[in-house]
């Protein structure tokens, strides 16, 4: 059984997320959403959201999932938005507690900030699988971008997030912490051992030299044959040189401060201080 992919994109973060839903039934899971925000103002906004769950609503769909593939640094996740509107359980991979632990660090979160992944309702490791009406999930475990990232196959659909992009864009950058080339590039070869028919849904596109039009679907055969950073025969040792010396060169994702400290809370803002504003830290000269 082959599921039906919506894909919505958010061009302000370059963010794919999908509606993926059981041709069966009306049982459908949301993947990898987006709260709006603008930095410069601390202003949120949820358009992004809002046209997903127009979306669910026309289609009498029932949300059984809100998945993460990993805690993203580029855009804050809108799952609890999402979940207070159409429901759905939110799941992320086990190592989110690793993740946890390492920016906790980082943002000097108190003791009440629990590290152990409660503020998910699901947490996967690899092996594990789950059930969107009749269709069968399971769980891969692909860290290297992060400790965390999962890829959800979903029966001939594989859902990578930010560990492969489009061929002819590559694979995703390694240099945060708990990242690493050598994990990536292990990863992504658990993903090329899928069937080749076996459809590929990329977390982000960026319009690679050359392309005028953003797209977010290949397969595994095409990723094999022309990826151009894994595809063709490259090798692990050119493949963890070339990915550590063009991370070098990488800025800094916009928005991975107020991200990080959003997600790695399932989506939900830190606890408002006693004047009952919210507020993000931005810690200095530490990532």
């Amino acid at each position: 059984m082959s599921p039906e992919v919506k894909a919505f994109f958010d061009e302000a973060t370059n963010t794919v997320s999908y509606v993926v839903r059981d041709p069966m039934s009306k049982k459908a899971a949301i993947i990898d959403s987006v709260l709006d925000f603008d930095y410069a103002s601390g202003h949120t906004d949820t358009r992004s959201a809002d046209a997903i769950i127009a979306y669910v609503k026309e289609q009498e769909f029932e949300i059984e999932w809100l998945l993460e593939t990993h805690v993203h640094a580029d855009h804050l996740s809108a799952a609890p938005y999402i979940q207070q509107q159409v429901g759905g359980k939110i799941g992320i991979g086990e190592k989110i507690k690793v993740v946890q632990d390492t920016f906790g660090k980082v943002f000097n979160e108190g003791t009440e900030f629990q590290r152990d992944g409660s503020q998910f309702d699901q947490l996967f490791k690899q092996g594990d699988s789950f059930h969107i009406g009749q269709l069968r999930g399971d769980v891969l475990h692909t860290p290297g971008h992060t400790p965390a990232c999962l890829t959800y196959v979903i029966e001939d659909a594989a859902f990578v997030g930010d560990t492969l992009f489009m061929p002819d864009f590559g694979t995703a950058r390694c240099d945060f912490p708990g990242g690493s080339a050598e994990t990536l590039f292990e990863s992504v070869q658990k993903i090329l051992a899928l069937p080749d028919e076996t459809r590929i849904f990329v977390g982000h596109d960026y319009k690679a030299p050359g392309r005028d039009v953003y797209a977010w679907e290949s397969t595994v055969g095409e990723q094999k044959a022309k990826n151009i950073h894994v595809g063709g025969g490259h090798d692990k040792t050119d493949f963890v040189k070339m990915r550590t010396e063009r991370d070098a060169t990488l800025a800094m994702p916009r928005l991975i401060i107020p991200s990080l400290q959003v997600n790695m809370r399932a989506g939900q803002m830190p606890e408002p201080e006693d004047n009952g504003t919210v507020y993000l830290k931005v810690p200095v000269n530490k990532l």
